[in-house]
């Protein structure tokens, strides 16, 4: 009943190979978004107001501050996700218990099952290497990746363990952006309801309409994903290990909230917010690099 259960959730990671054609179209989809929310905020509404004076002038002056503030967030979010290598397993990597006896023994994927959970050694045979502990094959990239969650067809890349903080900080700034837009254009929304005259033209109308309907759907879709990430990221676990170990009551890799958070963002608060790491905590963490995880002494032997 397991097997078939991990077969389906396969399947379901596998649909994402039919939308490999997208490639960049995507990421046109997305600056697409952006740009008819900025024409409707900054062109149409509240660039405007910044002549009126008065209270108009200090709200729009507000909103256009934290639109931009976010907005810079979010791309610099989103093109880290887009360029970073998500973690590939290094050229002729081995475990350390296979490292010592190397010269004695040779080492051949016939000799390891695919995979294990039981601590046993685990090897790709798709891409004839070791697998790292957490590390999964994508059939979208073709390639291992290191602490997988899941390929991303907004982003057209993995979601891996050295680009997996700055996918959730662009989730979160999506959500807070989408938010911010809806909340701005919500007068708007509601005067295309009401008997009065709108100030506009056709063309700017329809923008502003179409941009609170994205955003709004964009905030709540996000909200949702967003809310699933960070209980995924509590119990230090992934997309692709959540399924795995339903039928599992303890977690190997579970340290705390604390430290199941410094996992993924580091220990320096100033860099939480930002894709970014310190060079301290890329040394001092070692699973920020994708290689090596700390775990409970007592479920040591427990691998996915």
């Amino acid at each position: 009943m397991y097997r078939s259960g991990t077969v389906m959730a396969w399947n379901v990671f596998k649909f994402c190979t039919a939308l490999r054609g997208l490639g960049s179209i995507m990421i046109l989809l997305v600056l697409g978004v952006v740009g008819v929310s900025y024409y409707a905020v900054v062109i149409t509404t509240y660039g405007p107001q910044l002549a009126a004076g008065g209270l108009d002038l200090l709200i729009a002056f507000l909103v256009l501050v934290v639109f931009h503030c976010l907005l810079v967030m979010l791309l610099w979010s989103y093109f880290s996700v887009v360029f970073t290598d998500p973690g590939s397993v290094p050229p002729n990597w081995r475990p350390e218990m296979d490292e010592e006896r190397a010269d004695a023994v040779p080492l051949t994927g016939s000799e390891f099952p695919v995979d294990s959970d039981n601590g046993a050694v685990r090897f790709c045979r798709k891409c004839n290497q070791f697998k790292p502990p957490r590390c999964h094959h994508c059939s979208v990239c073709g390639r291992c990746i290191l602490k997988m969650d899941h390929h991303c067809v907004w982003v057209v890349n993995c979601v891996g363990a050295l680009n997996y903080k700055y996918f959730l900080l662009f989730l979160f700034y999506t959500f807070l952006e989408t938010f911010v837009v809806t909340l701005s254009l919500l007068p708007q929304f509601i005067a295309f309801f009401g008997d009065g005259e709108i100030p506009g033209t056709p063309g700017t109308l329809a923008t502003t309409f179409l941009a609170f309907v994205l955003n709004l759907a964009f905030a709540l879709s996000v909200m949702g994903f967003l809310i699933m990430h960070i209980s995924l990221v509590t119990a230090n676990t992934t997309t692709i290990e959540a399924y795995e170990k339903k039928t599992t009551p303890k977690w190997r890799y579970d340290l705390g909230r604390k430290r199941n958070f410094e996992q993924v963002f580091g220990t320096d608060k100033r860099y939480w917010f930002i894709p970014a790491y310190t060079e301290e905590d890329l040394r001092r963490i070692p699973a920020l690099q994708g290689l090596e995880y700390p775990s409970k002494p007592d479920l040591d032997t427990q691998e996915f």
